[in-house]
């Protein structure tokens, strides 16, 4: 059967999908706010405490260039499977972490074993059919956002009642969970190539360099994870400090702002189905540069803060759907190796985010953060105005 010729996936494995990439993209953002906690766990500073989401995200990275690409040679419950257990592996040792030396290698485990994520979505893709691709992606894309957004609420609950190692913990057992679930629900897909894994790896770089729409989304899209990251990295500061000295409850409860970002990943994907997606790029560009020049002015208000986390999630969502949906069309029978190429070029700029955003809260506060991160998508812009993709 051809892709034309496709049938809508059923309703429920949409949710199922959507369900696991909420689950195990947790993973990457539950250490977000709990940072204050783990700086009084180890007796780190600010920079070093933003270390460990930066870990998370440089593994999640090394993950999507040298594990997802298998995604197109083996068979996907099994290497679904796999994955989601090493990840349970990674989480438990993070819940136990005597040091803060073996929690930083533990999240940089648990950060490469969660880009199942990034094998599920591209199965959603090969069985969507061609018209309504775009909005079956936008569904799981959708879950796997709600995942990222209330992970900082799931974390702070859980510790304000129990402890941050409980929340590592809980999440443990979720993935082993999802690993025998998927492994035996999943549909079984055949593999797209059998070539070997060296050679596999330096298909999916000429990936990189036969599709300029993929380098290009890439970077896009690396700007703007910069800046979400440096937000949400640094927001639990903020948040914890005067003027509004919140409790992890009241971090968490903020981060529910950002949770309303996620509707728009459907409308993104149906958008993108009719052909919007480059104005929709521009309009997300200058919307989250003025959600931060919108956060620096209400540095003491809570109500503008979380304006600007709704302006920055909702920006920051509509760039990835788009993305994926101009990528997916490129090379259907290498989505995962694509895949790879874009979602690890923006960790990447995710990780440097989320970093350079902790040192710059250390160096000069929640203004040099927003200025830092404000910039990002204004590059981002100037970079689009110079291609057509």
């Amino acid at each position: 059967m051809t892709e034309t010729e496709q049938k809508a996936p059923p309703g429920w494995l949409v949710l199922l999908l959507a369900v696991s990439c909420g689950l195990t993209v947790a993973n990457l953002y539950y250490a977000q706010p709990l940072l204050a906690e783990l700086r009084h766990t180890y007796g780190v500073g600010e920079a070093a405490a933003g270390g460990v989401v930066t870990a998370t995200q440089i593994g999640y990275a090394a993950g999507m260039l040298l594990l997802v690409p298998l995604g197109d040679r083996l068979e996907n419950r099994g290497l679904v499977a796999t994955l989601l257990a090493l990840a349970c592996a990674g989480l438990v040792v993070t819940g136990v972490a005597p040091g803060f030396a073996v929690l930083l290698i533990a999240s940089l485990l648990v950060g490469a074993a969660s880009v199942v994520v990034q094998i599920l979505v591209p199965f959603a893709a090969d069985i969507s059919p061609d018209a309504i691709r775009g909005r079956i992606v936008g569904r799981v894309v959708s879950g796997l956002l709600f995942g990222i957004l209330l992970s900082r609420v799931v974390a702070s609950l859980l510790a304000e009642v129990t402890g941050w190692r409980v929340v590592f913990l809980i999440s443990a057992a979720a993935m082993a969970v999802l690993a025998v679930v998927l492994r035996f629900i999943l549909p079984r897909r055949a593999s797209k190539t059998d070539v070997r894994y060296g050679q596999l790896l330096r298909s999916t770089l000429a990936m990189a360099r036969k599709h300029p729409p993929l380098r290009h989304r890439a970077l896009y899209q690396s700007a703007m994870f910069g800046a979400f990251s440096a937000f949400w990295t640094t927001i639990a500061f903020v948040l914890t400090a005067p003027p509004f000295n919140y409790s992890q409850l009241g971090v968490g409860l903020f981060a529910l702002a950002g949770a309303a970002g996620a509707a728009v990943a459907p409308l993104a994907g149906r958008w993108s189905d009719h052909g919007h997606g480059r104005r929709l790029t521009a309009g997300a560009f200058v919307l989250c540069a003025a959600a931060f020049a919108l956060a620096g002015f209400g540095a003491h208000s809570v109500v503008l803060l979380a304006i600007a986390a709704i302006a920055v999630d909702s920006s920051v969502q509509t760039t990835l759907v788009v993305g994926q949906h101009t990528i997916y069309q490129l090379d259907p029978a290498a989505r995962a190796r694509i895949n790879s190429v874009y979602l690890g070029t923006f960790f990447v700029g995710g990780a440097i985010g989320s970093q350079a955003g902790s040192i710059a809260y250390h160096l000069g506060g929640w203004t040099a953060v927003v200025v830092f991160a404000g910039v990002l998508p204004l590059i981002g812009l100037a970079g689009m105005s110079r291609t057509r993709t």
